[in-house]
């Protein structure tokens, strides 16, 4: 019988990314997002590319009250999940004093809120299963606050440590925890910037999340290499160069 997975923000970037390298796979994917459209258009997508199933819901996780009972739906309709993905995140300047402070309020709610009550729902519905597994995307600047993304870097940096708990919580159930923590990444969420070192494609990153998710992993860099060394490196620079990356 094929895994199921339940994936947030997957109309989109990494999502939709690694909604596609599941399909491959034969999984049956629960896809939820607030654009309804597009997961319908990816699901038929999805459908016809080796998915054993797919449900698509409406789901915006800072409507937080609204997350379990969708979790709760898929769960029934799929028959039990596998794998819970909190995934749905937003990226925007935010450089402090300069009016964004709405913005950093969004970024926060989406990123750390939601995907904070996309896992503590998780949790509830593996304890019943006795046997799940969690997955959280973060990324390489929950390492540091970086110049204009300090509510970026905030959110993220929050979400491992939060990880972390609740990997300790469940040490020694049948429960797994993943933290994954892109790099750049190809998406929309970054196309903006100036910068983006290392880059790699959609596909290879998605591809390489997938494979990640797969061996059960606890913590890693994507790619692996170069940002497991470059993260050990902006955990130590002096503010006055990190400053020049803002």
């Amino acid at each position: 019988m094929a895994k199921s997975i339940f994936l947030t923000g997957a109309s989109a970037g990494l999502g939709e990314g690694m909604a596609r390298g599941f399909a491959k796979r034969g999984y049956a994917l629960a896809l939820a997002a607030r654009s309804r459209d597009k997961l319908e258009a990816l699901a038929q997508e999805l459908r016809g590319a080796g998915a054993a199933k797919v449900m698509v819901y409406s789901l915006d996780v800072t409507d937080f009250e609204s997350v379990p009972r969708v979790i709760g739906e898929a769960a029934a309709e799929m028959g039990g999940l596998d794998i819970v993905i909190a995934n749905s995140g937003i990226g925007v300047p935010t450089p402090a004093g300069r009016g964004t402070f709405e913005a950093a309020r969004r970024t926060i709610d989406t990123n750390l809120t939601g995907a904070i009550a996309t896992v503590d729902a998780a949790v509830e519905l593996f304890r019943k299963q006795r046997r799940g597994h969690i997955v959280a995307i973060s990324s390489v600047a929950a390492v540091r606050g970086l110049p204009g993304q300090g509510a970026y870097s905030a959110s993220k940096s929050g979400l491992s440590r939060y990880l972390e708990a609740v990997r300790a919580e469940l040490a020694g159930t049948d429960i797994h925890v993943t933290d994954l923590a892109p790099g750049y990444i190809d998406t929309d969420l970054n196309r903006s910037m100036p910068s983006r070192p290392f880059l790699v494609s959609t596909e290879k990153g998605t591809e390489m999340m997938v494979a990640m998710i797969e061996k059960q992993v606890g913590f890693r860099y994507v790619p692996v290499m170069p940002w497991t060394l470059v993260a050990q490196v902006l955990k130590v620079l002096p503010a006055r160069l990190l400053a020049k990356a803002g």
